[in-house]
């Protein structure tokens, strides 16, 4: 069964810098608003996950939740979770490491497609 969400290489590298500062952590996509559609990075438990939430998967064995009406939207894609230079979300974690993180994602093959 293919992953519903990964990470590059430099998206693990910032992980794990992250969790030798802050200790465990958990990832929930944003929606919009403030942040955009960024991936937002929490200390484990900082952010609510609620019943509208859904836990997506795992990267770097850390939790990865996204709401379930943006989930609507994006279920025939693979997330896929990258580090670039620049600012973060005013309220993930990464902002003062001078990278970010971003979703790119593809569509699933026929093959790959899950309910």
């Amino acid at each position: 069964m293919t992953e519903r969400v990964t990470a590059t290489e430099e998206a693990l590298e910032l992980i794990r810098t992250l969790r030798e500062v802050h200790g465990d952590l958990m990832f929930h996509q944003s929606g919009g608003c403030c942040d955009g559609s960024s991936p937002m990075c929490y200390p484990q438990g900082e952010f609510r996950i609620g019943d509208s939430d859904i836990l997506l998967g795992e990267i770097g064995s850390t939790p990865f939740y996204i709401s379930k009406d943006q989930y609507a939207y994006w279920k025939h894609t693979q997330l896929i979770i990258d580090a670039v230079e620049g600012r973060g979300g005013m309220f993930s974690l990464e902002g003062p490491e001078g990278k970010r993180f971003l979703t790119r994602s593809r569509i699933f093959t026929e093959e790959e497609k899950v309910d």
